[in-house]
């Protein structure tokens, strides 16, 4: 883990399946990280709270947590997704 400098960080939404590549600050929201990706994978405002986030597999419960707390390291991928299962036709 870093002592305080930004870290790279690859967000890929599936919306758009476009991988959004950010420098983050440790104390940075999981929520402001799924703000930024969202914004600009897809060039419009969303409601950030249709889509969820995931790290290693498994669902951020709490989007006020920082990258720090979630202990993310350097070059980490995360996905954002929405938070409702689209029906497949």
């Amino acid at each position: 883990m870093t002592t305080g400098a930004d870290l790279q960080l690859r967000v890929t939404v599936t919306d758009t399946w476009d991988t959004v590549r950010m420098e983050a600050a440790p104390d940075l929201s999981i929520a402001d990280v799924k703000r930024r990706a969202l914004g600009e994978a897809t060039g419009r405002a969303v409601a950030p709270d249709a889509y969820v986030v995931k790290f290693r597999g498994g669902l951020v419960l709490d989007e006020r947590k920082t990258v720090r707390d979630l202990g993310i390291p350097d070059h980490a991928a995360l996905i954002v997704l929405p938070a409702r299962r689209h029906p497949v036709r």
